[in-house]
């Protein structure tokens, strides 16, 4: 192995280390999911449902299943069947098919607990009602927004737009952080954030919100800095909303389905509250 090889293996150890994170392997599923979560908005809106499908469908199984602990039990089968009705019902018929659809799956899962406690005597608690609620309302129906935005003309370009400043917020905050990091800002919830991360990460919305402005949605380019200020507190937010769900179910990640990841609700954690708030801005200015 030339000194290059050690170079680069020795710099990658010292990456993980410092983020808990495989950086290749990152690399390359985010930039693969990505290409096809672009593909999909700009070919056919028919194709990105799809894709919105599979990662609610997968995201609200993790949640299920890492919220099935000792003291708590969340039936999967019909969580997952209700997530993944609120798709196309909210696509196709907007806010009133999301509501709807959210409040047929609760009922299903309530209904779905009384037979289960009918059958096998199970014990069902006001913990496992209120987790399986949580679930469909946390995953499924935060995601759903994407849907609402979406559907509109020339909505792509507002989903788009906003995952392009998500993302600049996450790079934003993963460089400086592991450049400069050095107070954290939440030790208790999530250890390695800290608020040199989250003043890269302002900046770098800053800039994003500004060309995504001028470039893209075409709005007033001191709007987009707000728009993209915004997105830092909605998705700094979620980000430490999930990291404090997994300390209270004792688990680092949702699981190992994304190398250098985690799972798919690791990837949706700052997504899920930006998207209600874009879906505002999406029908304010467009």
């Amino acid at each position: 192995m030339s000194d290059f090889e050690h170079a680069i293996r020795d710099a990658g150890a010292v990456i993980e280390a410092r983020t808990g994170r495989n950086l290749v392997a990152a690399l390359l599923i985010g930039s693969a999911l990505g290409a096809v979560f672009v593909f999909s908005l700009i070919i056919d809106k028919q194709y990105f449902m799809l894709l919105i499908a599979v990662f609610i469908g997968f995201g609200t199984w993790e949640l299920a299943t890492i919220s099935r602990t000792d003291k708590r039990h969340v039936p999967r089968i019909p969580i997952l069947i209700s997530a993944l009705a609120m798709v196309p019902t909210t696509y196709y018929f907007g806010a009133l098919g999301q509501l709807l659809t959210l409040a047929a799956g609760i009922g299903f899962t309530i209904v779905w607990h009384a037979i289960q406690r009918g059958l096998s005597r199970a014990t069902v608690t006001d913990r496992d009602m209120i987790m399986s609620a949580f679930t469909l309302a946390y995953v499924p129906f935060l995601v759903s927004f994407t849907l609402i935005m979406t559907a509109r003309d020339g909505g792509e370009w507002w989903t788009l737009g906003t995952m392009i400043i998500i993302a600049s917020i996450d790079t934003g905050a993963y460089a400086t952080g592991l450049l400069f990091g050095r107070h954290p800002m939440a030790p208790k919830i999530s250890p390695k954030k800290t608020w040199e991360g989250f003043a890269g990460s302002v900046v770098f919305a800053l800039v994003a919100g500004f060309i995504i402005a001028t470039q893209m949605i075409h709005i007033d380019w001191w709007w987009g800095m707000v728009f993209g200020l915004i997105l830092v507190g909605t998705a700094t937010t979620g980000d430490l909303i999930e990291s404090l769900i997994k300390r209270e179910l004792g688990t680092k990640d949702a699981s190992h389905l994304l190398p250098g990841h985690g799972g798919f609700l690791d990837r949706l954690d700052s997504v899920l509250p930006s998207m209600f708030v874009a879906s505002i801005f999406a029908v304010l200015f467009s």
